[in-house]
């Protein structure tokens, strides 16, 4: 039996009261007093002098001040990240090596601290100084009113975002009813602490993964086993290090998109994890030096949610859950959380509704038609309301409109309150400790039995958290015993220890000790053929590594140096090459040196954060350069690191190649004076000045210099691409452990390029716009950022402004050329309605009885023996119920009619039907076999008018308001309005619906659709594109839903965001099935 499942065995003897009462889920009347929506909150600046003193005065509601889930010390936060035990283990260390697992405790523990108070304090007399001025600042804040930030029972725990209650129920739609159903089964013969179990993490470091649920062993449902993350199994041994989230969306291939996500999952189940924490849509990409954009795919939403989607097939059909995340606006890394940053509250991300739909949330939606069993809450607040207790995001955007039928869970210590998180739409708090990292002190756990037995959370909205969890488990299989084997009794790696033996609890006090590493291999089940996951990785690398300069064909290179066996001979030598640059070989501590890969030493492969993966083995770009040269022929010289070296051997060289690179990461950790986010888009340690040093003097007339890059996303390349000596640049991203392998496949030209820029390089930070720089500096106590710019990220603002980029987004070389001819638009959709037709209702859910369970059943077991900081679902006494008056939050009562936009999984079902389909044939004129990308952009109709029923919007005609419908699924006539007496105006000139109506604005063009073709020198290949309606509608704010609207698309096919050489005009509303538009031009694409 597993380490956890003998610590539970003892538990189980005391759960095993049949659930047969459960409580009455009436809610008491709310106060029916609106809070401001989701435009108006976007619009809210820092708090005013004005808010304070409202706050302040506002009562405070008898769920705040009886909520048993309200911790008195929610601001003795901790400043930490996720990890606090560290590995100490080197690229050739054996992994079960290692200080024993109290060392690793006790090493971590202090270097914490002294990580917080040498960022705080300097020499002692400076921290005299330093607390000096923070008790003044306080007495001062104090006394002038500032109470109010230490008063938080005065604010309300829900936020000002729109209310939107209650929860959702899961198991209405499709796939998942017969999941649903059994957990139903399952779920009703639970007791109140077996269902708290479940929706409640068991404490940081308490078990072997770094997120472990409750179990419930009298029903056989064991506990889950959550696991970092986007790009490999964090902390696991034996297992593949993927290329990065970024490297993945610059291949643009959906296929090697889906491997990727098989492989990973392939080896996740087989080291007995059932939760893959990604992939990663959140950050999108807002802000080009966002210190996490890596983990993800793209800035642009549809490459984004294609990627994602992908991935997420790719993992649920091995059997595990992934997990989509971080919902949402979590676009930056300073004040992400409370008091990381020093901060009593995280910034609020204000983002207005249509922006949120067509950028932000899309990729979630795509995710949620996937069938995606999670999704996880961020840290930050939108439009401040922390995400994870955020019910209009959650209970009403994602469960309802979206139809998500998985489960919500907390990014680690990202729940900030207990009964309002519960109420809002949160099924499962992560690592299951509270508002401070590992104490054991949860919001949930025991605190949760007490909410659910005095009243304060329905017991129905329990079992819809228990249902959600437990139905997810059905549906990917993981009750296959086959597949998922219990003998094992959980994971087999531990991500606390390196060793064989370590303890069984380790963040506790508890000295039992066991097997906790068995080092399964899981890298090698492909074999040593195609289904290889190094060959997989190497491919996933190779793709993903774009060419952005290739002057004179200096690429690909030869082995032998020379081009010809004539130049050898005339020039009597060997041909030489140096290699400059620190990123060129790995860190000399080893691969894995840095904890979290929290430092920039050595060739770049991922970011540092939560994110990464431990190297198994990481392939240096210079031993792979060793390898590739044919050493008769080639003389290599090796300056590797980033002083500059000598002119007179650069001088030397026929080739100079130039490894630079660029790190970021997670805010818990810091490296070179970056604090997650970067300072900038330049290259890191000194790498602008080394390539314009080597460039200077390399070689002669004849001499050559390609830059190599490395980086978590763009960099300005300015002051170095003009050199006329630079012939190549390559962006290799974060090519992971297949490092050197990947980039010589392209330089020798084994492997033809295919890699496309996933984001815009742009010539300064400034090119991105205002929104589009991270907010270094608080604005206030809770640090407000307004996403002001809309929907005008990357190559949107770039067009917008006329902006002309170093390097467009979808831009990328080849080494041969393309032709693009015969463009076809046939219109195939089955409505051309505006609005999509009838919301579908679903099946019903599972219902449960509606009675009070036993309070004796929450009674801790006789003769239980706890663990310190373990966290239980049990009461010590009856006596800690607290019985009261508890009022739901206001809007709980509200009548919320279902979202016309809803009723499937991700949306109306109509929103997914094809409406158009694009066919264009590409050709390959070029000397050698190739894969070209082919992007579909679209140009949304001119002079779209937003009419739109909610006063809010606009003013009409003629000082009336518009018709309301008179139901959800009522649409407004366009010409039908209102007077000031109540009289109806069915006609108004088009001038006065311009006046009055504005124009919808649209971005120039957006990406709707791409396909990865290969083609083989001198052949032809049709590629088809399937538009559907969300492609080509927008997020009309006043109906809630996604219009079509009328008027002529615009449809341009090409090889970039700007080169488009195809393009075609069509109607989509009134326009009869068949073909509607041709182009029969040609376009070309040069390698």
């Amino acid at each position: 039996m597993s380490n956890q499942a003998t610590h539970r065995k003892q538990a189980s003897r005391s759960l095993r009261h049949h659930y047969q009462q459960e409580a009455d889920t009436s809610p008491p009347p709310g106060i029916p007093l609106m809070n401001p929506s989701v435009d108006a909150a976007a619009n809210r600046g820092p708090p005013s002098d004005d808010d304070e003193e409202e706050a302040e005065s506002r009562d405070v509601s008898d769920v705040d001040e009886l909520d048993p889930l309200n911790n008195d010390s929610r601001y003795a936060r901790r400043k930490s990240g996720r990890r606090l035990l560290a590995r100490t283990d080197t690229e050739t260390a054996p992994f079960h090596d290692g200080p024993p697992i109290q060392e690793k405790l006790s090493l971590n523990h202090r270097t914490s601290s002294r990580r917080l108070w040498r960022r705080w304090c300097g020499p002692t007399r400076t921290c005299r100084y330093i607390l000096l001025f923070v008790i003044s600042a306080i007495v001062v804040l104090l006394s002038a009113g500032g109470f109010w930030v230490y008063n938080d029972g005065a604010a309300s725990p829900y936020g000002e975002s729109e209310p939107y209650y209650p929860t959702p129920k899961g198991g209405i739609y499709g796939p998942w009813t017969e999941a649903f159903k059994k957990a139903h089964g399952l779920v009703r013969q639970m007791t109140l602490p077996e269902k708290v179990n479940i929706t409640t993490g068991v404490g940081w470091s308490m078990e072997m993964c770094v997120g472990n649920t409750g179990a419930v062993p009298r029903l056989s449902f064991p506990s889950l086993c959550l696991q970092d993350g986007p790009l490999g199994l964090r902390f696991a041994d034996h297992a593949t290090a993927w290329p990065a989230g970024l490297t993945v969306g610059a291949t643009w291939n959906k296929d090697l998109m889906r491997k990727r996500g098989q492989a990973q999952a392939l080896e996740a189940r087989l080291k007995g994890i059932n939760i893959i924490l990604g992939p990663s849509m959140g950050p999108l990409g807002r802000l080009p030096a966002g210190g996490r954009n890596w983990e993800g795919f793209s800035p642009d939403p549809v490459l984004a949610g294609w990627a994602a989607s992908q991935t997420i097939r790719g993992i649920q059909g091995e059997g595990v859950i992934a997990t989509a995340k971080h919902y949402i606006g979590n676009e930056q890394e300073h004040f992400r959380q409370a008091w990381e940053w020093g901060l009593p509250n995280a910034i609020s991300s204000n983002i207005d509704d249509r922006t949120l739909h067509e950028l932000y949330a899309w990729p979630f939606m795509d995710s949620v038609a996937s069938n995606v069993g999670s999704v996880m809450c961020s840290y930050n607040q939108v439009n401040n309301s922390y995400a994870c207790q955020n019910s209009k995001l959650l209970n009403g955007i994602l469960k309802d409109e979206l139809g998500f039928q998985g489960f919500v869970q907390s990014d680690w210590l990202a729940q900030r309150s207990g009964v309002a998180s519960a109420l809002a739409g949160l099924d499962m708090t992560m690592p299951g400790d509270g508002l401070v990292w590992a104490n054991g002190e949860s919001l949930w756990g025991k605190e949760l039995t007490k909410a659910v037995l005095n009243g304060s959370v329905p017991i129905d909205r329990l079992n819809d958290m228990v249902s959600r969890i437990v139905a997810a488990w059905y549906f990917m299989g993981q009750d296959n015993s086959t597949i998922w084997p219990e003998a094992d009794g959980g994971p087999n790696f531990s991500s606390w220890t390196n060793n064989e033996t370590g303890l069984l609890h380790p963040g506790s006090d508890d000295k039992a000790t066991g097997v906790v590493n068995k080092f399964l291999d899981v890298q090698n089940v492909g074999g040593n053929g195609p289904d290889s996951h190094q060959l997989l990785a190497r491919i996933v690398a190779t793709e993903g590594t774009v060419v952005l300069e290739n002057v004179d064909n200096i690429l690909p290179l030869s082995h032998d140096g020379w081009l010809s066996k004539e130049i050898s001979s005339t020039k009597n030598r060997k041909y030489r090459v140096g290699i400059f640059g620190e990123d060129a070989v790995t860190n000399p501590k080893g691969a894995n040196a840095c904890e979290d890969r929290g430092c920039n030493v050595g060739t770049l492969g991922q970011g540092w954060g939560s994110g990464t993966a431990e190297y198994p083995y990481l392939i240096s770009p210079v031993e792979a350069l060793r390898q590739a040269f044919n050493n008769e022929t080639v003389e290599l010289t090796e300056s590797l690191t980033n002083v500059l070296p000598s002119s007179s051997v650069i001088s030397k060289q026929d080739l100079c190649l130039v490894f630079v690179n660029s790190d970021g990461g997670e805010g818990y950790l810091a490296s070179d004076n970056i604090q997650g986010d970067r300072n900038n888009l330049a290259l890191q340690k000194g790498g602008d000045k080394l390539i314009m040093h080597v460039a200077s003097y390399c070689g002669g007339d004849d001499a050559a210099v390609i830059v190599v890059v490395h980086a978590v996303g763009p960099v300005v390349v300015e002051s170095w691409i003009d050199h006329p000596a630079i012939k190549g640049v390559i962006f290799a991203h974060l090519p992971s452990q297949e490092s050197g392998s990947s980039l010589a496949d392209i330089l020798f030209g084994d492997v033809n390029p295919s890699g496309r820029l996933p984001y815009t390089v742009g010539k300064s930070l400034e090119d991105y716009g205002p929104g589009a720089k991270i907010l270094y500096k608080s604005n206030g106590l809770t640090p407000q950022q307004n996403f002001t710019e809309g929907l005008y990220i990357d190559y949107r603002y770039f067009d917008k402004n006329d902006i002309i980029p170093r390097y467009e987004f979808g831009y990328g070389l080849s080494y041969t050329e393309f032709e693009l001819l015969g463009l076809r638009i046939e219109h195939v959709a089955k409505n051309n309605d505006s609005f999509p037709v009838g919301r579908p209702h679903g099946s019903p859910p599972p219902m449960y009885p509606a009675h009070p369970p036993n309070p004796q059943e929450a009674l801790l077991p006789v003769n239980f023996t706890k663990i310190k900081k373990y966290i239980y679902p049990w009461l010590d006494s009856l006596s800690e119920i607290k019985k009261g008056r508890y009022e739901f939050p206001r809007g709980y009562t509200w009548n919320h009619p279902p979202p016309p936009a809803g009723g499937g999984l991700g949306g109306h079902p109509d929103l997914w039907a094809r409406t158009i389909s694009v066919q264009v044939n590409v050709t390959n004129t070029g000397p050698m076999d190739g894969a070209s990308v082919v992007q579909l952009y679209i140009g949304f109709p001119a002079d779209v008018f937003d009419f739109t029923w909610n006063a809010t919007h606009f003013a009409n005609c003629t000082e009336g308001m518009p018709n309301e419908p008179s139901s959800a699924n009522e649409t407004n006539p366009l010409n039908s309005f209102i007077d000031s007496q109540g009289r109806n105006i069915t006609s108004c000139s088009n001038e006065t619906m311009w006046k009055h109506n504005p124009s919808v604005d649209f971005p120039v063009r957006v990406l709707r659709g791409f396909e990865r073709a290969e083609v083989s020198t001198g052949s032809k290949r049709t590629v088809t594109f399937d538009v559907s309606r969300r492609d080509l509608s927008y997020w009309d704010v006043g109906a809630q839903n996604w219009r079509l609207p009328d008027g002529e698309f615009e449809f341009a096919i090409g090889f970039s965001s700007r080169n488009l050489p195809l393009k075609a005009k069509c109607r989509v509303i009134g326009t009869s099935n068949g073909l509607v538009a041709r182009d029969g031009s040609r376009g070309n694409e040069a390698g």
